[in-house]
């Protein structure tokens, strides 16, 4: 009986970071800030069901490792509307822990958890600590087997879970899962967008973005005028993008100008032979190789959970002992479309979570 396994892979780093803490009100003494404090304390008891939530909290799950500035710009965002600034967690056991350590008297409100993702990859945030990517599948597995630790009552049912990743509104089965692993005895909003969150742009520090792909095996591009082709057939109702300028550009150069960010997406999948009556195949050409996985309904949907055609990944493969590993490469070029207000002066639409055009409430 074959084993299949199949692994995707892309790096995390890990950033040091200190925790800001800052506080929603300022008193003009510490001892009016006591008689505040205990004052509070004291209609909360009095009125539990009307108790006072803190100031937004946004955890920063990631450092900038290029030029682009993702997440000192979501720094300068939210550290300009005066919220509480959380870096140095990069799991989601370490985003409870510390809810479950700084919790006050008063429940949470707004968490903000910003993560500058590869959609294909659904979170660029592990589980645990140097655990597994927080998949649905990886996630779901933690809470199960109770590696995840419980977040305690800490929350309202006016409570939200405000996540700035990328098209993570697309994504029901992790957004259920990301629910279930902040779950206490109130079951916290989640909200989400289908749309790139962009931090850190030339003209506005935080907008919206419409994504639209094209992928090729990587190191074998067909070229821009072929791919800005391919694309335009792809998205027949976009009149508004010239392809090929929109290919050639890294960046929005005017304010809602559609650019294109690059990156790789592998995939492994290793098969063991081992108990196996089959023999390990042996492949004369990429073409045949491609043909193989697509013939074995496993294999291919695995691959197609990335939402990447088989076809467009660079195949190799190698066998050592019974296990045959099969790995593959495949470039993505992802065009983002800047929102922009359609009247009056050119500017994008302030991303405010309200906004049910740019995101939707889980």
């Amino acid at each position: 009986m074959k084993k299949v396994i199949s692994t995707t892979a892309l790096g995390l780093s890990l950033i040091l970071g200190t925790s800001s803490f800052m506080s929603c009100k300022q008193a003009k003494s510490e001892q009016a800030t006591q008689h505040s404090t205990h004052q509070e304390m004291a209609e909360t008891v009095k009125s539990p069901s009307k108790k006072s939530v803190r100031t937004p909290v946004v955890f920063l799950t990631g450092y900038d490792k290029d030029q682009a500035g993702y997440y000192e710009g979501a720094k300068k965002y939210f550290g300009g509307k005066n919220y509480q600034l959380v870096e140095g967690t990069f799991a989601i056991e370490e985003i409870i822990d510390w809810l479950n350590t700084n919790a006050t008297a008063h429940p949470y409100g707004d968490i903000h958890i910003v993560n500058n993702n590869k959609p294909q990859f659904g979170l660029q945030l592990e589980t645990t600590v140097n655990g597994t990517k927080a998949s649905a599948k990886n996630l779901q597995e933690c809470i199960d087997n109770g590696s995840l630790p419980a977040l305690k009552n800490v929350l309202t049912d006016e409570s939200k879970l405000i996540f700035h990743i990328n098209e993570l509104a697309q994504n029901t089965q992790l957004i259920n899962t990301l629910k279930a692993a902040f779950i206490t005895d109130k079951t916290p909003q989640v909200i989400a967008s289908p749309y790139f969150s962009v931090f850190g742009g030339s003209f506005s520090n935080h907008y919206m973005a419409q994504p639209y792909y094209v992928f090729y095996p990587t190191a074998e591009s067909p070229g821009k005028v072929d791919l800005s082709k391919e694309i335009a057939k792809k998205y027949p109702n976009e009149k508004e993008i010239e392809w090929y300028s929109a290919l050639t550009n890294e960046r929005e150069r005017y304010v809602g100008e559609p650019y294109t960010k690059q990156y790789n997406v592998p995939v492994t999948l290793e098969i063991d032979y081992k108990n196996s009556d089959d023999e390990i195949p042996s492949f004369t050409s990429n073409a045949e190789l491609i043909s193989w996985i697509t013939n074995h309904t496993e294999l291919k949907k695995e691959v197609e959970k990335l939402n990447i055609p088989v076809h467009k990944f660079r195949w190799r493969y190698r066998v050592k002992d019974s296990q045959l590993t099969i790995t593959g490469l495949s470039t993505v070029l992802c065009v983002l479309k800047p929102i922009t207000k359609p009247y009056g002066d050119l500017e994008h639409v302030k991303p405010d979570t309200n906004n049910k055009r740019l995101y939707a409430m889980k």
